[in-house]
């Protein structure tokens, strides 16, 4: 059992889009208190953004960074700041090469998490709230956003295994998945064939790799989702964002719950009722369930 929520604002501009996810997440961590996860999409920079999972252990942190920095400097890619905080350190970097063999030669040597001009996973053990005090999601602003409380059930209670799960080779896409994927190794084997590299053993990394190789082959947000539904075998609802888009997909049998609230300003999904209640505090809300096998997406003002 674990908790997903997503919020978008269609119009232009940017909101507080941490502490929205934060309220939301914080609202179904029972669902998941192993960890919690935030993937937040902001203003358009001119510089690759990446993060990832080091070790909080001085020395072996440092060990960690040299080691990404010589990565980088054989890709050409300049540093031009970073931060660690935390199990993370996060860094932007110049860089207009090949990004699927780019982020394919770091991965084989380094947990990287986040990579994209809009996107930033910030992820870690324990609650919504927990995570907040390390890395101080509550302030970050943005346009749209999406979530995950995650009860381990699949692999081990550790950042890395912790959702979103970022498209490895693909910027700007994520995912938040709560179900199970009971092909998870006949698909993982399918896209290994094609050049794709697993970094962990959890059934959501394959369902973000699979959508950004179809999304990848020019296909739509709407008909990847819907394809995925058929693809997919297992019991699942999960969450996708883009930078611009958000959307849902639920299999056939509605086993996980999903319910969403859309008005003319935003759109926000979450697995239960009161994680769109802590938005709306006191205030009775239309909410609806999507119907098993179903699929939408929404945009924002660009």
């Amino acid at each position: 059992m674990c908790g997903i929520a997503g919020v978008l604002y269609k119009q232009a501009g940017t909101h507080h889009i941490g502490q929205t996810l934060i309220d939301m997440l914080d609202g179904c961590q029972h669902r998941g208190p192993d960890s919690t996860g935030f993937a937040l999409y902001g203003e358009d920079s001119d510089q690759l953004q990446l993060r990832f999972i080091v070790p909080t252990e001085e020395t072996a942190r440092k060990k960690a960074t040299d080691n990404i920095a010589t990565l980088l400097a054989r890709h050409d890619a300049t540093i031009k700041s970073e931060q660690s905080v935390g199990c993370s350190y996060q860094i932007a970097v110049d860089f207009d090469g090949d990004l699927l063999a780019f982020t394919k030669d770091i991965e084989e040597h380094a947990k990287l998490v986040s990579v994209g001009h809009t996107l930033d996973i910030i992820k870690d053990d324990g609650t919504a709230h927990e995570v907040d005090d390390i890395y101080h999601v509550g302030e970050v602003t943005g346009t749209h956003g999406i979530g995950h409380v995650r009860l381990a059930t699949e692999s081990a209670v550790r950042p890395e295994a912790a959702h979103p799960f970022w498209a490895t080779g693909f910027e700007d896409i994520a995912i938040v998945h709560n179900g199970q994927i009971t092909n998870y190794w006949k698909m993982r084997r399918r896209l290994a064939r094609r050049g794709y590299t697993f970094h962990t053993d959890n059934d959501s990394e394959l369902v973000a790799v699979y959508l950004a190789d179809k999304l990848k082959q020019g296909e739509t947000l709407d008909h990847v989702l819907e394809t995925a539904i058929a693809d997919l075998d297992g019991t699942f609802s999960f969450l996708v964002s883009t930078p611009n888009e958000i959307g849902y997909a639920k299999d056939n049998l509605a086993a996980k719950p999903m319910v969403l609230y859309e008005t003319d300003d935003m759109i926000a999904i979450a697995s239960e009722e009161v994680s769109l209640n802590r938005l709306f505090p006191g205030q009775s809300i239309n909410s609806t369930e999507p119907a098993p096998g179903t699929f939408q997406t929404w945009s924002r003002s660009t």
